[in-house]
C-alpha cells in the first residue's frame, strides 16, 4: 500500500472522531505486517486523562484483534496541521513497531519518518 493511500484512510478515519473540547480532530491508519488496515480517531473525554489519541486507538484496535507486527501508520489532522504523536502515543509504537515508519502530511506533501528518528531513545523491557 503506498503512503497516499493510507494516508486515505486516516484521513476517512478522523470522520468519526469525537474532539468537542479541543475542536482538533485526528484520524490514524496503521498498516500490519500482513498488509490488514486498522483505522483509528482521536476520542476525547471531559475528564482530559481518559482521552484517547488515534494512535493509540488504531494500535489498540489492531492488538485487541490479535495484531502484533506493525509496519506504518499514517496520522492526518482535519485542520490540515501537520499531527505529529504525542510522547505517549510515540511510546505504544516503540513496543510494536520499533522499526517502523509514521507517515504525515506538512504543507500538503507527505513525509515519512522512521520511529527511531521521533522518539531516538524510547525504552523497552
Amino acid at each position: 500500500m503506498s503512503d497516499k493511500e493510507l494516508m486515505m484512510n486516516a484521513h476517512k478515519a478522523y470522520d468519526n472522531s469525537y474532539a468537542p473540547y479541543s475542536n482538533y480532530r485526528v484520524g490514524a491508519a496503521l498498516l500490519c505486517e500482513d498488509g490488514t488496515i486498522f483505522t483509528g480517531c482521536n476520542i476525547e473525554n471531559a475528564s482530559y486523562g481518559a482521552t484517547n489519541c488515534a494512535e493509540r486507538t488504531a494500535m489498540f484496535k489492531a492488538v485487541s484483534e490479535g495484531h502484533r507486527d506493525f509496519v506504518k501508520i499514517a496520522v492526518e489532522a482535519h485542520d490540515g496541521s501537520t499531527a505529529f504523536p504525542c510522547g505517549i502515543c510515540l511510546q505504544v509504537m516503540n513496543e510494536f513497531m520499533p522499526q517502523g515508519t509514521v507517515v504525515l502530511e506538512k504543507q500538503s506533501e507527505i513525509v515519512c519518518y522512521k520511529l527511531s528518528e521521533l522518539l531516538p531513545h524510547g525504552f523497552t523491557l
